[in-house]
């Protein structure tokens, strides 16, 4: 059981004749391509299934038009995967980099296909989604990423991608920059919470890997066990920083029920099912695994909701200004609305929620 793909998108093929060249020169056991197909879910990088007489393999490019080159670099996602290798083994294994735009119009890399399930808003017919299933999900997710917070920074040469002190202050400026510089509409809950969040800053705490973009569509499940995570994907904002800052995007990104009837988007991430783990008790494992002070969190929630609405409002303003054609898009600015509502709920509330 694998992650299902479909017909590439208009707009987003390949030139398979400069690829197949490309990889004959510098992938051993390659000669040719066999099919190529997209994986349909995800708003961020490209992905596609390259079928080959050396095997299958996933290959990942940045989106069109986009100019956030911090969050679609090629090189780096592949340098984490390699740093990783020894140190954290739920990984797909990295193939090759290419950081040539002029082979298939952007850099890209290939990595290993992972068999197993990615839990989707139509995840298979065969996986059963019962409350138990959930439930161990949802604990292997949050001990997944406790784990991830653990890995020796110095030991696995992590500690290159990022500069830990003053990490809280540059990604609090920097989102809210993004956001002014991709706003297309006005939305006040947006405006307020860019306001608190500059005048709340904490200060920095231990340093940790960070994965950056952490929930149940970047995680590869065991079929045959639902309970164990098989591999995480989607690497491109890994950096060095403060842990509750992920932390804090991935409980942003933990649907609630109410949430997921509110917003279709939203639903999308299954943590609102029966059986998950509710956010407020996501929080209490990961301080129990980790041993971290999780006591004054609402600033990191806050954030997480936050930087979620500036990612879905700059897909949107690639949206509005036609570097593509992808339908889902045009309805994304309910969701950067949401978020915004959900950071200045909480703020209000002074407590996460869930």
């Amino acid at each position: 059981m694998s992650n299902p793909t479909t017909t590439v998108r208009p707009g987003e093929e390949l030139p398979l004749d400069a690829l197949s060249d490309y990889l004959l020169a510098h992938w051993p056991g390659f000669s040719q391509i066999t099919a190529l197909r997209q994986f349909p879910g995800g708003y961020s990088n490209l992905t596609y299934l390259l079928e080959t007489d050396a095997g299958a393999v996933v290959l990942r490019r940045p989106p069109f038009g986009a100019q956030i080159k911090s969050a679609h670099d090629m090189g780096r996602e592949f340098r984490v995967l390699s740093l990783l290798q020894g140190h954290f083994d739920k990984i797909p294994q990295p193939v090759l980099i290419c950081e040539d735009d002029s082979i298939i119009g952007a850099p890209f890399y290939l990595m290993e296909q992972v068999q197993g399930v990615i839990l989707r808003s139509k995840p298979p017919k065969e996986f059963q989604l019962s409350p138990d299933n959930m439930r161990r999900i949802s604990e292997a997710s949050v001990d997944t990423l406790a784990a991830l917070h653990a890995i020796d920074l110095e030991a696995s040469g992590l500690l290159q991608l990022g500069k830990p002190q003053g990490y809280i202050e540059r990604q609090t400026t920097g989102w809210v920059e993004r956001y002014r510089k991709a706003e297309t509409d006005a939305i006040a809950d947006m405006d307020a919470v860019a306001e608190w969040l500059t005048a709340h800053r904490p200060n920095d705490g231990a340093p940790a890997f960070l994965h950056n973009d952490f929930k149940y569509d970047n995680i590869v499940l065991d079929p045959a066990d639902p309970g164990r995570v098989v591999a995480v994907l989607d690497w491109e904002m890994a950096t060095v920083g403060d842990p509750l800052m992920d932390l804090g995007t991935t409980l942003a990104y933990w649907t609630e029920a109410a949430e997921a009837e509110a917003l279709p988007l939203a639903a999308a991430n299954l943590t609102w099912l029966p059986g998950n783990l509710r956010r407020e008790q996501a929080l209490e494992r990961y301080a129990a695994q980790t041993g971290r002070n999780a006591d004054d969190f609402l600033f990191f929630f806050v954030f997480g909701a936050f930087k979620i609405g500036v990612i879905v409002q700059q897909i949107y303003a690639r949206y509005k200004k036609g570097y593509t054609q992808d339908a889902r898009f045009a309805g994304l600015l309910d969701a950067v609305r949401h978020f915004g509502r959900m950071g200045a709920g909480a703020i209000e509330r002074g407590r996460m929620g869930g």
